[in-house]
């Protein structure tokens, strides 16, 4: 079976999906357990530790965006709870389920 996800740089506190991960699935990132908390996609970020709003999300080493909402580690990271700090005028609805 394919990896789970991905840790693409060591500062990252998200991790990208490999492959769909399952809800309640178990994956181990550099020694530390996380839980995904619901099914994720290929190519979705799970956090990798507890996020609170406001935080940002750091994906390859670099901020990517903030959290609009607190997250557990495991938890599903998208557009439904982080925005762009970029790109304020750019929408995208969630698509969630």
């Amino acid at each position: 079976m394919a990896p789970a996800v991905i840790l693409l740089h060591g500062d990252d506190n998200v991790v990208v999906c490999c492959r769909t991960v399952e809800a309640g699935e178990h994956i181990r990132v550099e020694g530390v357990d996380i839980i995904a908390e619901q099914r994720v996609a290929l190519g979705h970020k799970l956090a990798r530790r507890d996020l609170c709003t406001g935080d940002k999300v750091i994906k390859y080493g670099a901020s990517i965006g903030s959290m609009t909402a607190d997250i557990k580690a495991g938890g599903w990271v998208h557009m439904h709870n982080m925005k762009s700090d970029y790109i304020g005028a750019h929408m995208r609805d969630a698509v969630t389920g």
